[in-house]
This record gives structure tokens, sequence and C-alpha cells, in this order.
């Protein structure tokens, strides 16, 4: 049996826990603008529809299509929410990141 990785590049993880926080109304645009407002860097809507659909692929996300609405002329919007497996791959990566972190001492974090 092949054990799922849940290792993922910097974009990745950040697209992943915008759609998180999110939740039910996270779409591209939603997500690059998150992604300005929380952290302040910039990406372009093609780099974030890109990230989705490799998130997708790899079962972390999924979409549907939400409602039509007139603000944009009658078409839908493309919605993502995380799975299961997307849940995990956040864990996964919190988890790793708090481990290396803990490690460092605390000298070169400039306490201690």
């Amino acid at each position: 049996m092949k054990i799922k990785s849940y290792q993922l590049g910097e974009l990745e993880e950040l697209v992943l826990m915008i759609v998180a926080i999110l939740n039910e109304e996270a779409y591209g645009v939603k997500v690059m603008d998150e992604i300005q407002n929380q952290i302040g860097r910039k990406v372009n809507i093609s780099a974030v529809h890109t990230v989705l659909d490799r998130l997708e692929k790899k079962d972390f996300v999924s979409s549907y299509m939400g409602g039509a609405s007139a603000e944009r002329g009658g078409r839908r919007k493309r919605l993502f929410k995380v799975t299961a497996e997307g849940s995990k791959a956040i864990t996964y990566v919190h988890q790793t990141r708090n481990e290396l972190y803990n490690q460092i001492p605390k000298t070169i974090l400039g306490y201690g």
C-alpha cells in the first residue's frame, strides 16, 4: 500500500490554508486577495488557479460550482473546500514545522 505524501510547496501550503480559512467561500480571486491581505504577498490569479488544480489532483481540495450572481453577469463561481486528506496535510505541515522550530537553539532565535 502506498503511503500518501503530505509534502507541499510553499504556495501550495499557503493556498490550502487560505481555502481552509475561507471555508465555503473560497474561489480563485478571493484566495488571491486573502493571500495579499493575510501576508502581504502578491500572487497572480493564474498561479492561484494552477495551485488549486494541483491541490484538487492531490485530493486536498474539491471544487463545485456555486450559484450564478448578477455581479458576475450571471456566471457561476468555482468554489473550493478542503477535503479530509487536505485537513491531514494541513495538520502534517503544522506538526512538522513546529517540530523543526522547537529544535532550533534559543540563541539562534535571539533569546536565551
